[in-house]
C-alpha cells in the first residue's frame, strides 16, 4: 500500500495548488465566462449604474446601490477567472499515452471502482473548476481523487473520510473524452435582459 493513498494534507497546506490542472473543455468554459463578464455583463451593468446616478440622490437610489455592488462582484469574479486562466495547465484526457501513464489513474482518468460491499461507481478526475457531481466529475485534490491517483486496475486503495476509512478496489482505468458542462449566460443577467428575443426581432421585421 503506497503511503500516498493514506497521507492526510498538512494543516498549513495551500487550499489551491499553484498550477490549475484543467481539461481543454474546462478551460474553454472559464474563458467563455470571462469573456461574457468583461465584454457584455460589465458594460451592461455600468450603463445601468450611469443611468441610476443621473436620477438624483445616490445614497437613497436602490438601482445605483445595487449596480455598484453588482460591479464589485463582477470585478472580483473577473480577477478570479483571470488568475485561474493564467495558471491553467491543460491536460487532454484523449491525448496519446504510453506505459504507466496509460494504465494508471492520473489527472483526466476515468476510473471504475468498487467499495467493500461490491457496489461499483465510475468517476472522472478533473480540475477544481470542473467539479460536477451530477456527471461524476471529482477534483484531483479531493479525498477520493487523491486516493485513486496513481492506482491501476486490481489495486486496493484507502479512502480517508471524516468518519474513518473505506477500502476501495480499482476495477478499470481508462482515458476518454470528459464532457464538461459549457458556460451559459445566466438568465437573470443584465446583458441577457438587453438582448432582444428572436420573437421580438421577428415582430419588428
Amino acid at each position: 500500500m503506497r503511503k500516498g493513498f493514506t497521507r492526510r494534507p498538512q494543516p498549513d497546506a495551500p487550499t489551491t495548488p499553484v498550477k490549475n490542472y484543467i481539461t481543454p473543455s474546462g478551460l474553454e468554459r472559464l474563458k467563455d465566462e470571462h469573456r461574457f463578464l468583461l465584454t457584455r455583463e460589465r458594460p451592461a451593468v455600468t450603463e445601468v449604474v450611469a443611468w441610476a446616478a443621473s436620477n438624483g440622490d445616490r445614497s437613497e437610489n436602490a438601482d445605483y446601490q445595487y449596480g455598484k455592488r453588482r460591479l464589485r462582484q463582477i470585478d472580483g469574479r473577473i480577477r478570479f477567472l483571470t488568475k485561474r486562466i493564467e495558471a491553467a495547465e491543460v491536460v487532454d484526457p484523449e491525448a496519446r499515452r504510453s506505459g504507466q501513464a496509460a494504465t494508471r489513474a492520473f489527472f483526466g482518468a476515468t476510473v471504475r471502482y468498487a467499495n467493500a460491499a461490491g457496489v461499483s461507481r465510475v468517476v472522472s478526475i478533473v480540475g477544481t473548476d470542473e467539479i460536477d457531481l451530477n456527471r461524476n466529475h471529482i477534483s484531483w485534490v479531493s479525498p477520493l481523487g487523491r486516493a485513486l491517483m496513481k492506482s491501476a486496475a486490481g489495486d486496493s486503495v484507502v479512502l480517508q473520510l471524516p468518519g474513518g476509512t473505506e477500502s476501495l478496489t480499482v476495477l478499470e482505468v481508462c482515458y476518454e473524452r470528459i464532457s464538461v458542462e459549457p458556460f451559459r449566460e445566466p438568465p437573470g443577467s443584465e446583458a441577457s435582459a438587453k438582448t432582444p428575443s428572436p420573437t421580438l426581432n421577428a415582430f419588428h421585421k
